[in-house]
């Protein structure tokens, strides 16, 4: 067989990292449920706290070459995986940039948790990359990114930050969950760590909790060691679930994004629609950025509809379309982030970031795009 590195992606979401059913010979990965392994006798001393349990591993060694990198871990949600990778490169007395607008739970885990712990942070007064520059200090270990941003679809210069922080001997981490591996792989930017809400579109079908996190060898050992005392382990039936789903992870986002697009260019065209925020718009303000480094724009976007139509009506007026926490599933959803994904932020912090309370979330899924348009359109018109 060749090199994984050779293989099509299609061919790795299929069968890399599979198991190898040898009692049966059966065309899927056998699961293993047992949370209890003999310890003597054994090459490895297997236990789920440990992340080495049969399915853990391999898994692992899917989201590995999906990212390109040496190796993965996985986690029992998104935040497992965002706290325990920062706090593994952070300690007292040490400091860490973040881009001005984050994921909601990753900014209130900073707010309110790394005071605790002496670690120092900064939140960058734009994304442009010398306001990052500016806010590098001598004690400064880790840079944290997420692009695109949620809500608002903002990018980042990812081989811009990756330089700037190889220059200060700086650990690049970003959070490419609205991405996904289909789309970039800030690998090949030279971003040291990636890590992802692997509920979104790795899982794909809004039916499992996990987060993921790819980096090198060296990095996971690191991250590993504070991983198994903090015990945000995956349980092997999620486990064997995720790995289903990323059989098919590049066909769905493909799919989801070539949608996306369409909607987006409507909603743009409608004049019930005040502005979209989607980077494969050529009005977007990072669309050229967005051609360098994404191979497409995702199926994400978020949109504001004119001051004469309330948001959370217009949601509740929608058939087809389901307003819902989370996204990227095959259905389409739609939230308002001021009441969800943004809500432990103040009113104050969140016009700081520009998300207005009418702003809608949008997650395209696989539906016939015409559908979609015709949920809208008699959505609005109620």
């Amino acid at each position: 067989m060749k090199k994984i590195n050779q293989l099509g992606i299609n061919t790795i979401c299929t069968h890399v990292g599979e198991l190898k059913d040898e009692q049966f010979k059966g065309a899927v990965s056998p699961l293993y449920m047992s949370s209890s392994y003999q310890f003597y006798d054994v090459d490895v001393k297997r236990y789920p706290r440990y992340f080495n349990t049969p399915n853990q591993e391999a898994l692992c060694k899917k989201i590995a070459a999906l990212e390109k990198t040496e190796e993965a871990l996985i986690f029992g949600s998104g935040m497992a995986a965002i706290s325990t990778t920062m706090l593994a490169f952070l300690q007292k007395g040490d400091h860490v940039v973040l881009q001005e607008t984050l994921y909601g739970g990753t900014y209130n885990f900073v707010v309110e948790e790394f005071d605790k712990f002496g670690i120092e942070y900064s939140f960058t007064k734009s994304l442009a990359i010398d306001d990052f520059k500016s806010e590098i200090k001598v004690n400064t270990k880790v840079i944290f990114i997420e692009t695109p941003s949620n809500p608002l679809l903002k990018l980042v210069d990812i081989k811009a930050v990756a330089d700037l922080a190889k220059e200060n001997n700086i650990i690049t981490m970003i959070d490419n969950t609205f991405a996904s591996p289909i789309n970039q792989t800030p690998v090949d930017f030279g971003i040291d760590v990636m890590i992802h809400s692997a509920t979104k579109y790795m899982g794909g079908h809004s039916d499992i909790l996990a987060g993921a996190v790819a980096t090198s060898e060296v990095h996971i050992k690191r991250i590993w060691n504070l991983a198994k005392n903090f015990g945000g382990s995956l349980s092997d039936f999620t486990v064997w679930m995720l790995e289903r789903s990323l059989k098919t992870m590049n066909l769905r986002v493909k799919c989801q994004s070539e949608n996306a697009l369409k909607m987006a260019q409507y909603l743009e065209q409608n004049p019930k629609i005040a502005k979209v925020y989607y980077p494969g718009l050529t009005s977007h303000e990072d669309h050229e950025l967005a051609k360098t480094q994404m191979k497409a724009f995702g199926g994400m976007m978020s949109f504001e509809l004119i001051d004469e139509i309330d948001a959370i009506q217009f949601q509740r007026n929608l058939q087809l379309i389901k307003p819902s926490m989370s996204l990227a599933g095959v259905e389409s959803t739609v939230l308002s982030p001021s009441q969800t994904s943004h809500a432990l932020l103040s009113p104050e912090e969140r016009e700081s970031q520009g998300i207005k309370d009418g702003l809608i979330r949008f997650s395209v899924g696989i539906e016939e795009t015409e559908d979609l348009i015709a949920d809208i359109e008699q959505a609005l018109a109620k």
